[in-house]
């Protein structure tokens, strides 16, 4: 029998079959998908700027998140990581192990211990440093990207989450019972490599030449620019067809097949990062506003309203600031207030399990959030920016 799903409850079937009867996101990624198709086949003007962004999403996003996500899930399939057997185990060390599983990129780490504590087997404080500590998939998109930023954010909201936990646990010492008989899978299990991964491989290889091409600034010639564009289109374009008829909410089953793991997260990512792509470049291009001097304007009020973000259930929104970010338009004081108030996926498990819990602890990684957002627009305003 395969995993069922938690949400549906429901085996896992063929991708087909799931878009068909029981993926409930059908219809509007459906919509997205002819929206996204009918803007890049627009001619003129708008057509040319759609492509341009797509190519640029995919060549320097895409391929480098892919990467990101085969090093990291192809590192837990060949030493056969299970941190949350581990934590189960533990007392004195369950903060630093729940921080440290909520600041591993991705939101697996931080539904673990979501899910130890609603079984009673770790603190409050476990559950608040898991979720301080989490960034979810947008750290993903900021390693592959922005690793020095990634390097100093990480570390940082590791720290942040141990300190806040060790400071719950001290005044917070009473478990907050969850709902009866309530169970949470981390997502559809697939359980091979398909066809439609194997293709993303393929296209992706090539697609990361062409990433570090650009990131090392060589100049290419007018056949390797066509070809460039032409791989990144059709590498979008199966991001696209994969998201459409993907069984996966958001988040991938952790025994699945690495490929598989990458195909399915890369295709969510990279249509959140798409969406801050043509938002941006549509503005950029079309209106003629300056979106960078525009948040400038409002740039002491700029780490608040990255934790009110971080206040959003998933990762979509995260992954939004992050692009803003990397992109130049908010700065490093928001971006760390953001990474370390939202919960990433990890909140929505945390609200079916345990909603009292779950809206506590988020309350309490706003602390961390404004204090260190504020910290660095105050003493460091151009630090990473």
């Amino acid at each position: 029998m395969t995993t069922q799903t938690a949400k549906l409850g429901i085996p896992s079937r063929s991708p087909a079959a799931l878009l068909r009867r029981y993926n409930p996101l059908h219809k509007p990624r459906t919509a997205i998908v002819m929206i996204l198709v009918i803007l890049a086949l627009w001619p003129g003007a708008v057509g040319q700027v759609t492509r341009g962004l797509m190519h640029d999403a995919y060549v320097g996003v895409s391929v480098f998140v892919a990467a990101t996500l085969m090093l990291v899930y192809g590192s837990e399939r060949f030493f056969n990581v299970n941190l949350g057997d581990f934590l189960r185990r533990q007392t004195f060390l369950q903060i630093p192990i729940a921080a440290l599983l909520g600041m591993s990129p991705g939101c697996a780490g931080a539904i673990i211990v979501t899910s130890a504590y609603s079984s009673g087997n770790v603190t409050l404080g476990a559950l608040v440093a898991a979720l301080t500590g989490t960034m979810g998939d947008a750290a993903f998109l900021l390693i592959a990207t922005k690793p020095l930023t990634a390097a100093v954010i990480l570390p940082l909201s590791l720290v942040a989450g141990i300190v806040t936990g060790l400071i719950v646990d001290r005044f917070h010492k009473k478990h907050i019972p969850g709902r009866a008989n309530a169970s949470c899978e981390l997502g559809v299990r697939i359980g091979k490599i398909r066809r439609r991964d194997k293709l993303f491989a393929a296209i992706a290889v090539p697609g990361l030449g062409l990433g570090l091409l650009d990131a090392f600034q060589v100049v290419p010639s007018p056949l390797m620019v066509t070809i460039g564009m032409a791989i990144a289109l059709a590498g979008m374009a199966l991001i696209l067809l994969i998201w459409l008829i993907s069984p996966m909410q958001a988040i991938s089953h952790p025994d699945d097949p690495a490929l598989t793991r990458a195909t399915e997260e890369t295709a969510f990512i990279t249509i959140w990062v798409l969406v801050a792509y043509l938002g941006y470049g549509y503005i950029e291009a079309f209106s003629g506003l300056d979106i960078g001097a525009l948040f400038s304007t409002v740039a002491i009020a700029m780490p608040l309203i990255g934790v009110l973000i971080g206040f959003i259930p998933g990762c979509g929104p995260q992954i939004l600031v992050a692009t803003l970010y990397i992109n130049g338009v908010v700065p490093f004081s928001a971006l760390i207030a953001n990474a370390i108030s939202n919960d990433g996926d990890a909140l929505f498990p945390a609200i079916a399990l345990n909603p009292k819990a779950a809206l506590l602890a988020t309350i309490y990684t706003s602390f961390p959030a404004l204090v260190l957002g504020y910290a660095f627009y105050f003493f460091a305003p151009g630090f990473l920016n």
